[in-house]
């Protein structure tokens, strides 16, 4: 290994504790800097970049030509060291030239390097600036260099703070430019609507300190605030109130579970062992973790993250004795929380009753905050860009997070009609309670078959509230994705018994686990995640028949839960029919091996498919005599059609639903299904808009499995819609479909008195 013992993080540390107490120039203190470093590590050359007046700014060097100090000068995004700065993440090349990124600075002199890597320096969460080190051979650096370089960069920070070389451009004030009235615009976690004064979650907590000088001081230090820490996660989960069971029971034990794991204590230790402070550790793993983040393009993964985020800083908070947040101090009026992120147990120390909504710069649908204040009834808005740029602590803010925004500061008339829409929004969500009791039957007599889609135990009280007509996908991976390890068979069958006996006689189609791919779980190896396109990658039944252990597990977990009941399971991602065999193979072996044990089983067993893979289409004539039921999962089918991923904001607007392309697509599905006597329903998202929804009934779909919110308002839709009428038009539009597919059926819609509400 290319670092020596003498060379570690700790012994660079103790020569840096030295040159930043010189009575030196910053500028010398710098140059002192990339001098240790080179050295320590053994590489040719040291560098450091400062953001300054938006640009990065050469400061310093070792082995680049001194002449380019202050002279050589990159735009965020520009270059290796831009993109490291613009992405806070780092990057270790064999070759520098080789990157798609990389601009040479005839300048620098750096034409004859070619090994390069860069580290961002961190300060506040954003990137001020760039270490980076390059050497002529072609190797990339060993990952305790790079550790030592982020562990150094985050000394700089403190260094270049101190001595006023931090760019403060676009950093601005936390008090807003402007006193308007003003709307912003998010994502909707939580529905729902409210009213309340802004108060800001928790004050930053700005690391004065980041080198050690006692190091078993520290660690004693981060032992006790372990202990305190835990022990106020034990109270809380104690004391939550939510009524029995429930989603956020299990969310809240996976906190628990997080708060107690040594490996993160451990890092914590090591980075302590590296030199640094007790609060300068815990950041230093946070920045870790961030960085993680940002790599995990599954959801439901990067928000086991913000776990560990909230933890850290409930941590940090303890050690620096910097205790005081919003939930602390008390709420004393109406209040909408605003946070960067939160975790569980944060939001769990507010008073409910004062709590009107909380707004997000971060978060997710899939967030174990959004799934405990879906279960507190607490309103959510994610994804605020700038909330702390345009809202003051104090402020009054209308929350309505169904229309996706908050109004910061609004007059008078903007509450007035903030109060009519509130209480419309209660008329009509009366109006679709008091469809529960009605079946989705159109006008000219139809009727359809409304299921919803579930993931966890407590979505099955959708069922009595909605009055849906069963449970048409329940994924059953949530609970794979929220475990440190690999669900026990008894604790898959236990989940899969009490949804079931809280379905009673309306069915529940299970589908077997998705995972893998972007869905990469810490328990699989690693190697299997690492993917460039995961989405049509290394997943779903694909993992499932490679790794038949796993798939063994769930099927038996699957059959002993029900025992004397029909069990109905569906195979994700198919895309040829002879995966479908062999899945089918699996449960029935599964199947002999518990009837020979003597075990219950179940009365039947439904086998069925999802489409999602274009190429099965082309093969249903040799898998429909093999199946039951065929379910079109429209998310992923959407994106594989148009070569277009969904979860990328750019191309979010690319492709729509209502495509000609797609509606033909699935017009061609319903013959031969019917033909065969195969049920066949649409289970994305697609289904759950009214005015989607009224196209796949036009073409002929006559089953829908959607979220459990829309089937009121696809109910209202279905119940105002003549069936034949549109049949005939959408047959017109099909043959010649118009530039504008959706304004046409939008204006059919009205046209026809058909409720899209």
């Amino acid at each position: 290994m290319p670092v020596s013992a003498a060379a570690s993080a700790r012994e660079i540390l103790t020569s840096l504790h030295d040159v930043m107490a010189a009575r030196t120039t910053a500028q010398a203190k710098l140059n002192s800097v990339v001098g240790i470093i080179a050295t320590a590590i053994d590489s040719e050359v040291c560098s450091i970049y400062l953001l300054r007046e938006g640009v990065l700014e050469l400061f310093a060097t070792r082995g680049l030509d001194q002449a380019a100090v202050h002279v050589t000068k990159l735009a965020l995004g520009e270059g290796l060291v831009g993109t490291i700065a613009e992405d806070v993440e780092v990057l270790n090349l064999d070759e520098a030239a080789s990157h798609p990124d990389f601009a040479y600075k005839p300048e620098t002199g750096e034409d004859r390097f070619h090994s390069f890597a860069g580290v961002p320096i961190i300060r506040r969460e954003r990137s001020v600036g760039v270490l980076a080190v390059q050497h002529t051979d072609r190797r990339k650096y060993a990952d305790v260099e790079i550790e030592a370089l982020q562990t150094v960069a985050m000394v700089l920070s403190e260094l270049i703070a101190n001595a006023g070389l931090i760019d403060t451009t676009g950093g601005g004030s936390d008090r807003p430019q402007s006193t308007a009235a003003v709307r912003i615009a998010g994502q909707k976690l939580v529905d729902g609507m409210g009213a309340g004064f802004a108060v800001y979650h928790q004050p930053r907590i700005h690391i004065e300190h980041t080198v050690a000088e006692d190091t078993d001081a520290e660690r004693h230090r981060v032992y006790a605030a372990f202990d305190k820490m835990r022990e106020g996660i034990d109270r809380m989960t104690r004391e939550a109130e939510f009524g029995v069971g429930g989603e956020h029971v299990e969310v809240l034990q996976t906190y628990k579970m997080f708060a107690y794991d040594e490996g993160w204590a451990r890092r914590i230790n090591e980075a302590i062992d590296s030199g640094l402070t007790a609060e300068a550790a815990i950041e230093r793993v946070q920045q870790r973790t961030r960085q993680r983040m940002r790599q995990i393009d599954d959801p439901l993964l990067a928000d086991r993250m913000h776990d560990l985020e909230d933890l850290s800083n409930r941590l940090l908070r303890i050690v620096s004795g910097q205790m005081g947040t919003a939930a602390q101090m008390g709420l004393r009026q109406d209040t909408i929380l605003i946070a960067r992120n939160l975790g569980p147990a944060e939001l769990l120390e507010y008073d409910k009753r004062r709590l009107k909504g909380v707004i997000l710069e971060e978060g997710s649908l899939t967030a174990h905050v959004t799934i405990v204040a879906r279960a507190m009834g607490v309103p959510v808005l994610g994804r605020v860009r700038d909330i702390r740029r345009l809202v003051a602590e104090g402020d009054m803010l209308l929350l309505d997070s169904a229309e996706s925004n908050v109004f910061a500061r609004p007059s008078a008339a903007m509450e007035e009609a903030f109060e009519a829409r509130l209480a419309m929004r209660q008329k009509r969500k009366a109006a679709f309670a008091a469809l529960r009791d009605v079946p989705p039957v159109t006008k000219d007599g139809h009727r359809l078959t409304l299921m919803v889609n579930a993931g966890l135990r407590d979505d099955v009280a959708a069922l009595d509230i909605t009055g849906a007509d069963g449970i048409g996908l329940f994924r059953t991976e949530f609970q794979f994705l929220v475990s440190a390890t690999l669900p026990q068979r008894e604790r898959q069958q236990r989940l899969y018994r009490e949804v079931l006996d809280a379905a009673g006689e309306r069915p529940v189609i299970f589908r077997t686990v998705d995972i893998g791919g972007d869905k990469a779980l810490p328990y699989l190896n690693k190697e299997d995640a690492d993917e460039e396109n995961p989405a049509m990658g290394w997943r779903a039944l694909r993992l499932g028949l490679e790794r038949d252990g796993l798939m063994k597990v769930q099927a038996r977990a699957l059959l002993e839960a029900a025992a004397g009941r029909t069990l109905n399971v569906m195979f994700p991602m198919v895309s040829e029919p002879w995966e479908f065999d062999e899945a089918r193979a699996l449960f029935e072996a599964q199947r002999a091996l518990l009837e020979g044990r003597g075990r219950k089983l179940p009365l039947a067993i439904r086998y069925g498919a999802m489409l999602e893979v274009p190429a099965l289409a082309e093969m249903l004539d040799v898998l429909l005599p093999r199946i039951e039921f065929l379910s079109i999962g429209t998310n992923d089918l959407t994106q594989f059609l148009f070569a277009a991923d969904r979860a990328n904001p750019k191309l979010a607007e690319r492709y729509d639903w209502l495509s000609p392309s797609i509606l033909r697509f699935i017009a061609r599905l319903i013959p031969p299904t019917r033909d065969a006597k195969v049920d066949l329903a649409v289970c994305g998202e697609m289904g759950g808009r009214p005015l989607e929804a009224m196209a796949l009934i036009g073409l002929g779909i006559e089953r829908l499995s959607i979220t459990p919110a829309a089937v009121g308002p696809i109910k209202a839709m279905t119940r105002s819609l003549d069936r034949a009428a549109l049949t005939k038009y959408m047959a017109t539009l099909l043959a010649n479909p118009p530039r504008d597919m959706r304004g046409a059926l939008t204006a059919w819609a009205i046209e026809n008195g058909v409720e899209l509400a």
